[in-house]
């Protein structure tokens, strides 16, 4: 089985990691910490994770009668809910959706992203293929009848795009459902106001739900960790209080069995009296958890499609210095907050709303037994006649409730449709833009040797890149290179070679490499080496003078790019060379002193001269004559690129010091 592999870092032999002894990095994961720990974080899940599913009491039932019941009904219905709780929720999802999990995220998303794991299923960045943990399975280490499911599914591109499209769908659903779960749940307690006083209008109820929903996203920035353990005591209490006067769903179904008229409210109708106004108070408490249950879903959903090239790198902000599944995304808080406003506004009832939520949660359970399927054959590697039939009769559940809620779309269900089909395509459009990208950015993967040469000691272009000889001018160079390749020539580099035909007394080819960890020691941070090239006269590698590349590894939490960048690289540096002297010179100690000498006083006068920080500017254009619709898709995808992209002036460096080169590549 393969493995990850840190190739990029191995810069050449001359490699350096500074105050390290020899170490090697390696990230830390949650899962080793203490029990305590684990019990703590299964404290706060109770608030995150059962506040969804524990507050369904509120709206099912309104959600499944329009007009009273027969016994026959209730009782059917009951009986509908308490299995599916206990083969949906219990045995599919807790038993086994739940190993399928991907670096321990979840989702369908999650279980797309494990299966490119373990099938070549997808086009990646070529700058972050080696971060990618590929775990393909050796032919001779699979079932043959599994053997041929996975090569049929990599030979054939229909299936990357069902897969492709059959993941995103899945995100696009349950991201309408985080509008939709908040609007639902709070409709549900907050009607219960109309049981305590029956002149209170439904435009009341309205407004006070948008009034909480407002308050449940402007606390997200708190965070996950914060909130929730504050979150875990009501979601216990709730859960007690439902199972004291009817567990669960069983209480209401008996109180409509008596009397069906209370089927449009039966969860307050069927609260004991002198209860009325706890049981408010409480519902309205556990529906705001529930909402922060699904919204903290959406986030970490989000920021997975974007680690996949999905979606847009807009901002994400971790709000645990511990775990890096628990984050924040502004843009995304403050669209679901309008969202789920508007949608309160305008079904104004768990009736109505109830029948736009179904369609929604029920199609993700539908895909996700489908891929979990394909997890089980492709990752796990259980025989096709073990998992066919587990998989049949969980599509065949699935299906059953799925015609039911299909039949809802001309009266609600549309609506979260609409809005899954919308976000499908944004993502595809995404991904389809920046797989054009990255085809455009596959040749700059140049090796240095190829692109420049020593001419007597001179750095010089190859006669394919212009010919001409380097001159030194003052200051030390930082270029910002995004790929941070081993030996390859930064784009930027190469290109401001070629338009001023002169480079910095030095050059530090500047790399920075995100990792899923919250902060990286600084002794495994760095990596340094020298960059080489071939002499023109004689042919032997040599190492390009006073030219040298620094690959950062940070964490979420540690900042890196500093006012002070230029004197940390140049305290690398200078510790560099005096570990790593010029292998060029002679290899007596009197030698080897005088080189580090004049590189190190090299180094000093760059500094003192100026830093300057050089950026690439690349513009995409769409390559002429291609069709209409590619073009179209072309158009949307660069100018999202251009409005959600990084900007220059953001870097916290001194702006007077920052260099822009641009260079133009078609798409």
């Amino acid at each position: 089985m393969g493995s990850s592999s840190e190739s990029s870092d191995q810069i050449d032999d001359q490699i350096y990691m500074p105050s390290t002894g020899g170490g090697v990095f390696s990230a830390r994961h949650p899962g080793h910490e203490d029990k305590s720990l684990r019990r703590r974080l299964a404290y706060q899940s109770l608030g995150v994770i059962y506040g969804d599913i524990g507050t369904s009491p509120l709206y099912v039932f309104s959600s499944t009668f329009s007009d009273d019941p027969s016994q026959e009904d209730v009782l059917g219905a009951t009986s509908l809910i308490i299995w599916s709780l206990t083969i949906m929720v219990t045995v599919k999802y807790a038993l086994i959706v739940l190993n399928a999990d991907d670096e321990g995220e979840g989702g369908t998303f999650a279980l797309y992203s494990l299966i490119c794991r373990y099938a070549n299923l997808i086009q990646r960045d070529p700058r972050q293929r080696q971060l990618v943990r590929m775990e393909r399975y050796q032919d001779q280490d699979m079932p043959k009848l599994n053997l041929l499911i996975r090569s049929w599914m990599e030979k054939s591109a229909t299936m990357g795009v069902i897969f492709k499209v059959v993941g995103v769908f899945g995100v696009a659903l349950l991201l309408a459902d985080g509008i939709l779960t908040p609007a639902q749940s709070l409709l549900g307690a907050i009607q219960g106001i109309t049981v305590v006083n029956s002149n209170i209008s439904q435009s009341t109820v309205v407004g006070v739900s948008c009034a909480i929903i407002v308050l449940v996203f402007l606390i997200q920035p708190f965070g996950t960790g914060k909130i929730a353990n504050t979150f875990a005591p009501i979601v216990i209490l709730w859960m007690f209080f439902n199972l004291t006067f009817g567990i669960y769903y069983i209480g209401q179904g008996a109180h409509m069995m008596v009397d069906p008229t209370v089927y449009a409210n039966p969860f307050y109708m069927t609260v004991p009296p002198g209860m009325l106004w706890p049981s408010l108070i409480l519902a309205i408490l556990a529906c705001i958890v529930a909402s922060q249950a699904v919204i903290t879903g959406s986030f970490q959903l989000l920021s997975q499609i974007m680690k996949l090239s999905y979606f847009p790198q807009v901002e994400v902000v971790h709000t645990s210095k511990k775990f890096h599944g628990q984050v924040y995304i502004p843009l995304a808080n403050w669209i679901m907050m309008l969202g789920t406003i508007i949608v309160t506004a305008v079904y104004t009832n768990t009736t109505a709303l109830g029948e736009a939520y179904g369609s929604c949660v029920i199609l993700v359970s539908f895909l996700t037994t489908c891929m979990v399927a394909v997890v089980a054959v492709i990752v796990w590697r259980f025989p096709i006649y073990l998992v066919f039939p587990v998989f049949i009769v969980f599509a065949l559940w699935d299906g059953m409730f799925l015609s039911s809620a299909l039949s809802k779309v001309p009266h609600g269900a549309w609506v979260t449709l609409m809005i899954a089909v919308a976000l499908t395509l944004l993502f595809v459009m995404w991904r389809y833009g920046k797989e054009r990208q990255w085809k455009a950015e596959n040749s700059d993967n140049v090796p240095l040797s190829q692109t420049t040469t020593l001419k007597e000691g001179q750095l010089a272009l190859q006669s394919s890149f212009g010919n001409s000889t380097i001159v030194p001018i003052n200051g030390l160079g930082i270029f910002f290179d995004k790929a941070g390749l081993s030996s390859t020539t930064p784009p930027v580099f190469l290109h401001f070679l070629q338009k001023f035909g002169a480079a910095p007394d030095v050059s530090v080819f500047f790399h920075l490499r995100a990792l899923n960890v919250p902060t990286v020691p600084p002794n495994e941070r760095y990596t340094i080496g020298r960059c080489f090239t071939y002499g023109e006269e004689d042919g032997s590698k040599h190492a390009i003078p006073n030219t040298f590349r620094l690959i950062v590894r940070h964490g979420y939490t540690d900042e890196v790019i500093t006012p002070d960048l230029g004197i940390l690289v140049l305290d690398l540096i200078r510790e560099f060379l005096d570990h790593k002297p010029s292998k060029s010179s002679s290899d007596t100690p009197s030698a080897s002193a005088t080189t580090k000498a004049v590189e190190s006083d090299a180094l000093q006068r760059a500094f003192k001269s100026q830093v300057i920080y050089i950026v690439g500017k690349e513009h995409l254009r769409i390559t002429p004559g291609t069709n209409i619709v590619k073009r179209l898709v072309l158009m949307l995808f660069l100018y999202v690129r251009d409005v959600t992209s990084s900007k220059v002036q953001h870097l916290n460096v001194q702006a007077d010091r920052v260099v822009e080169v641009g260079f133009v590549k078609n798409i």
